[in-house]
């Protein structure tokens, strides 16, 4: 949730004259994502949520279009960057980036996690888990990759991990029309809500799970008031470290490499083996302790290089900045 609020203040700064406007820098915007999220926050389950889910897909899928229109008009036009595609000159450096990388795009491909999770709800299993999880990797492959494909294309090695930034440079015009740019924020910020309640769905229900009482209606005023505090306390908690801490990208890396690939990768190998026991001479245990062993290198490394990038990047940090660290 941190990271959440950390991406759409960053979407709220997206250009200097915009800083300027507000005078308590970080904090306004914070605040005011933070009402918003209370209020939406107290849809009652997971449930109610499903016309947001749909919501969030065309939001992604818009945000997206745009985007990827936005940089080709940027590289054909004639105030395009000069593009520099070379790659860092240490060759350490560069092995601690790219597992920065597998870090952030484990948690990219984390949401997967989400239709499993459901699936495992209601009966029948396997034919629902597969077709959220064909869905979800569609639309993750098909937004993210083709955002970063043609950013990159535009920008080389320049490109900001938020696009929308290298699209409106602190010198000089926007590169692409400016109501592309501002529908691409209101979509970004949309969505983010969107993602928002879903993902905050795990700690309601873990807090809920103790102060909740089964036997009333959930809207019951013993279920209603406990409801209402609990969600409002946990989102003033996740604004203000938000506001706090300016490190969306490194701290996006290390969620991915500390929760994401254990979660994806390797919790799932092991539950399988432990669950149905496979011979150890089978190709099946044998592949499964492979992924386990791989993936439980990429993590550690994933790990050290993510917190590495943390500490390089803490010169920049100020708390309560308005500027965000990539």
């Amino acid at each position: 949730m941190d990271v959440l609020f950390c991406d759409i203040h960053t979407n709220c700064h997206q250009h200097r004259d915009w800083n300027r406007s507000y005078s308590t820098g970080r904090r306004m915007p914070s605040a005011m994502v933070t009402v918003v999220m209370i209020v939406l926050s107290q849809l009652p389950t997971f449930h109610s949520l499903r016309h947001i889910n749909l919501g969030s897909l065309f939001l992604s899928l818009g945000y997206t279009f745009l985007v990827v229109g936005a940089c080709v008009h940027a590289g054909l036009s004639k105030n395009a960057p000069p593009r520099d595609y070379s790659l860092e000159s240490s060759e350490s450096a560069r092995i601690f980036s790219a597992f920065t990388s597998i870090s952030i795009i484990a948690a990219i491909f984390g949401n997967g996690i989400l239709p499993e999770i459901q699936a495992t709800l209601a009966p029948p299993v396997t034919g629902k888990m597969v077709k959220g999880l064909l869905m979800c990797y569609t639309v993750i492959f098909v937004t993210f990759y083709s955002a970063a494909v043609s950013g990159y294309w535009v920008f080389g090695n320049k490109s900001n991990s938020n696009i929308l930034k290298s699209l409106m440079p602190d010198n000089g015009p926007a590169l692409a029309p400016t109501w592309v740019l501002g529908l691409g924020v209101v979509f970004v910020l949309l969505q983010l809500f969107a993602i928002g309640l879903v993902y905050s769905q795990v700690a309601y229900e873990i807090m809920e799970s103790q102060s909740a009482d089964v036997k009333r209606g959930i809207f019951s005023p013993r279920n209603l008031i406990p409801r209402i505090i609990l969600r409002t306390l946990y989102m003033v908690f996740c604004g203000f470290m938000a506001a706090m801490l300016p490190f969306f990208g490194d701290i996006n890396a290390i969620v991915g490499a500390i929760g994401f690939i254990p979660l994806d990768f390797v919790l799932p190998m092991v539950l399988y083996n432990i669950t149905f026991k496979p011979t150890k001479s089978s190709l099946t245990y044998l592949i499964n302790i492979s992924i386990i062993i791989v993936f439980t290198g990429a993590g550690l490394m994933g790990t050290f290089s993510s917190i590495r990038k943390l500490i390089l990047d803490a010169n920049q940090f100020k708390l309560f900045s308005s500027n965000v660290v990539d």
